[in-house]
């Protein structure tokens, strides 16, 4: 009787002891599925993150890599879908650059869209994946004026959507987050996820936060990879194009009966906007032009490869300098732009005696060396720009000018480049400072002229950068 009380207490021990072991096993058995599920998570970033930097070191579009992310952190949060937004050129707008199969309408969506998609659904998908978002809008652009990622448990409620039109399946959760790289904000990165497969977890957002931040390292780097293979392939097209105008201009000066010529085009980039010309125009006459595209860069560059084709095609068989400038004009005033122009000079040469007829259309005066008295006389015939005027007005302004040079007399045509070239304190060449270097060389014949002008040019600058481009054409009577 008496082991009575003791075989209770014993018993009770027992049950106790067993009760507190099945809960303890229960906490294992439920840390180890809790254990098991962050393995699985980390090994999904783990595979993640090596994706991202294999994307990195690659070629990998901005479009293939904006894929990449978002089907990547649905995987690494479990979400049923996401989004990627970039920001527009313009900084107005949020883009969208891929929207997954499964991700919810993450942005307002006109009540006409709703209705439409109640008879095909799948007009509200096209709206989503088409559909720019003004920046300030919806819970992307609250995003991008907090700064920082977000975690939004109920969409439909939240509060940058309370007046618009916004359709669901089902109650939504999303986790977005700004994307920022090198200080520049690039776009948002949104994860959703239906509120039947549960909500997100404070480890979910700690995640998803990390992935934000090394997905726009990912993007930013790409863009500069982009913007490097870009800037390269134009460079070497742009290398082409210099190497065509190259041809177009003059590959060797002319020999015309009684006189010297020599020229050259310093071009200040790859492409110029200057031109110079010889064309034969029968019975020993030659046609010597110049002129100076306003503006620089690929749009003169074409202009004047224009301008050459059409005086190559008006000059031959005419010997009025003043017909051809407007023959030229009256063809390129139609596709000129309205900012822009052509300063242009044009001579005829007659062969032996030294006569020359020359045209000014807004272009530099020529110099003209003579020989005799040792003088330079600066000639400034009347004329237009060639693409100000159709050519009326250009033609009553631009007249034929004539001289004739004596044996050891120079003329010198350049474009502006060379009187603005600028030294180190900003002081310019000058027409004056250019006589004087041409009254000195000019004695010496054309070529000398060419050199002495460049010489003293690059003497003058110093280590200034080339500002515009500087054509020389020298032509010396013997």
């Amino acid at each position: 009787m008496h082991d009575t009380p003791v075989l209770i207490a014993l018993g009770v021990l027992t049950l106790v002891v067993f009760l507190v072991l099945r809960k303890w096993s229960w906490r294992l058995r439920t840390l180890k599925t809790r254990l098991k599920a962050f393995e699985v998570e980390e090994e999904r970033m783990f595979a993640f993150l090596h994706d991202l930097g294999s994307a990195i070191e690659s070629d990998t579009t901005v479009k293939a890599l904006s894929r990449m992310i978002v089907d990547g952190i649905d995987k690494v949060v479990s979400a049923c879908g996401g989004a990627i937004y970039y920001i527009s050129e313009d900084g107005r707008y949020l883009v969208p650059a891929y929207v997954s199969d499964q991700c919810p309408p993450l942005i307002g969506v006109p009540v006409e869209i709703l209705k439409r998609a109640e008879r095909d659904p799948r007009v509200l998908e096209s709206h989503v994946r088409l559909s720019k978002v003004p920046i300030e809008e919806g819970i992307l652009g609250h995003c991008l004026s907090v700064g920082e990622a977000v975690r939004v448990p109920d969409v439909k409620n939240h509060v940058a959507f309370r007046d618009a039109f916004v359709r669901y399946d089902g109650d939504v959760a999303v986790l977005v987050a700004p994307l920022r790289h090198g200080g520049k904000e690039l776009g948002v990165l949104a994860a959703a996820r239906l509120h039947e497969n549960g909500p997100f977890s404070g480890n979910d957002f700690a995640v998803f936060r990390t992935v934000a931040e090394q997905s726009a390292f990912a993007i930013g780097n790409a863009n500069i990879h982009r913007e490097a293979t870009e800037k390269r392939v134009f460079e070497s097209e742009l290398r082409t194009a210099r190497e065509v105008q190259h041809v177009l201009l003059p590959q060797r000066d002319p020999i015309i009966s009684g006189y010297r010529v020599s020229g050259t085009n310093l071009p200040a980039r790859i492409i110029s906007g200057d031109y110079y010309d010889y064309v034969e125009l029968g019975e020993g006459r030659h046609g010597i032009a110049i002129a100076d595209v306003s503006g620089k860069g690929v749009a003169a560059g074409l202009l004047m490869a224009m301008c050459r084709s059409v005086l190559r095609s008006m000059a031959p068989g005419e010997l009025s300098a003043a017909k051809v400038l407007s023959l030229v004009n009256r063809q390129l005033f139609p596709d000129i732009r309205e900012d822009m122009f052509i300063s242009m000079a044009y001579h005829v040469l007659e062969p032996g005696s030294g006569r020359v007829v020359m045209a000014r259309a807004g272009h530099d005066p020529a110099l003209w060396y003579h020989k005799a008295t040792d003088k330079v006389e600066f000639l400034k015939p009347p004329g237009l720009a060639v693409g100000i005027d159709s050519g009326d007005v250009f033609e009553r302004v631009t007249r034929d000018h004539e001289i004739t040079m004596a044996s050891g007399d120079c003329l010198l045509l350049y474009t502006d480049g060379v009187k603005e070239a600028l030294d180190g304190k900003e002081e310019e060449f000058g027409s004056e400072r250019l006589s004087q270097v041409f009254r000195t060389a000019a004695v010496y014949g054309a070529e000398e002229v060419v050199v002495s002008v460049q010489r003293e040019l690059k003497l003058f600058t110093g280590e200034a950068p080339q500002m515009d481009d500087i054509t020389l054409v020298a032509i010396e009577k013997r």
